[in-house]
């Protein structure tokens, strides 16, 4: 029996999408540009392991979609893309066969010319977009000592942290985060960042990750460890998913012993009604594209001085309340609220 092959329906609502065999890596690199209507197409590359290629492009196509509304919510005259470079199960990416890889995406990017920026996502970092730059102009978070602006991932967790702080003023009445129960789930560097900033201000954390090591993380700030499977069923006020996305199947949903969910996380939701599962549950829901933005933010924001891009990502809260504000007075979810501000902005 052949394959079922993936239908065109998850294309229809991109410009672009560009797959290609990297010449010298041999590798399959994914480019999906989802909306330039606000500017060119900013989103970060992703290494990953996927079962197959359209699996691989599947994520390609939520993550640029994700892009879009992040970019345009951050006020960015930038549009949603994405990339993907395909790793097999249990693949490594290192050595010659890494700056091959990298090589690659740089000639993927520079035939769109211009349509597409790459910069940082998971599995990638600066040096890899100094590889890119040899060969396009289109990337950004390139080293601070080659002229970019380093890693942002410690503007993403700044952002998340206003965002959190604005949860919590809505589920307990005030901002602190002193005395509240919170878990993180995913301890790479912004999931690290945001546990170390909230252990320092008093939080009682729960932490988790799928690499065991990150236990000497959670010894050094007193936090309890726990598996990632059962995370969701510690009792939280605020539950911060901080790795891969589909974290919120509909089984852990219903399984949530949280008041509110805020984390950098992308596609945290597995299934499209994700969230009205969760409001109906009395959860607050905060969009991960809207509360992860930091990083775009200070890559994106390029003729802003450094203080100006803080301040805006400072107000990613403010942001967060208006979507808030809106799914209470609607009576949507805020998704919904927030999906509504990406349309009306897109419609101007």
């Amino acid at each position: 029996m052949l394959a079922e092959r993936p239908t065109l329906a998850p294309f229809l609502d991109h410009e672009k999408v560009n797959i290609s065999t990297g010449k010298r890596s041999g590798l399959t690199i994914i480019v999906a540009v989802h909306s330039t209507k606000l500017g060119p197409a900013l989103g970060g590359c992703r290494v990953w392991s996927y079962g197959d290629w359209s699996e691989a492009l599947a994520d390609a196509l939520r993550l640029s979609r994700g892009m879009t509304s992040k970019n345009a919510l951050a006020g960015l005259d930038l549009g949603g893309g994405k990339s993907v470079i395909v790793l097999e199960p249990g693949q490594q990416l290192t050595g010659e066969l890494r700056r091959n890889a990298f090589l690659d995406l740089g000639d993927a990017v520079e035939a769109l010319g211009g349509a597409y920026l790459t910069a940082e996502d998971v599995g990638t970092t600066a040096a890899d977009m100094a590889v890119v730059s040899e060969l396009t102009e289109h990337a950004v978070g390139l080293p601070a000592d080659q002229g970019g602006l380093g890693d942002p991932g410690e503007y993403t967790a700044r952002g998340v942290y206003s965002a959190l702080r604005e949860t919590l003023r809505r589920t307990h009445g005030t901002p602190d985060a002193a005395g509240r129960k919170i878990t993180i789930v995913g301890l790479g560097h912004v999931g690290s960042a945001l546990a170390t900033r909230l252990a320092g201000e008093g939080a009682i954390l729960t932490l988790s990750d799928i690499n065991d090591q990150k236990q000497a993380l959670a010894r050094e700030l007193g936090a309890d460890w726990v598996a990632p499977a059962d995370a969701h069923r510690v009792p939280a006020d605020v539950f911060m998913p901080a790795g891969v996305g589909g974290m919120l199947s509909p089984r852990v949903i219903d399984e949530l012993d949280t008041s509110a969910v805020v984390g950098p996380a992308n596609n945290q939701l597995a299934e499209a009604d994700g969230a009205e599962q969760l409001a109906a549950r009395g959860i607050l829901y905060a969009p991960d594209y809207l509360v992860n933005a930091g990083g775009v933010l200070y890559l994106g924001a390029k003729d802003d001085s450094i203080e100006d891009r803080i301040a805006r990502i400072d107000a990613i809260g403010d942001t967060l309340a208006r979507v808030f504000d809106e799914a209470a007075s609607q009576g949507i979810t805020t998704v919904e609220a927030a999906d509504n501000l990406v349309n009306a902005l897109l419609r101007k």
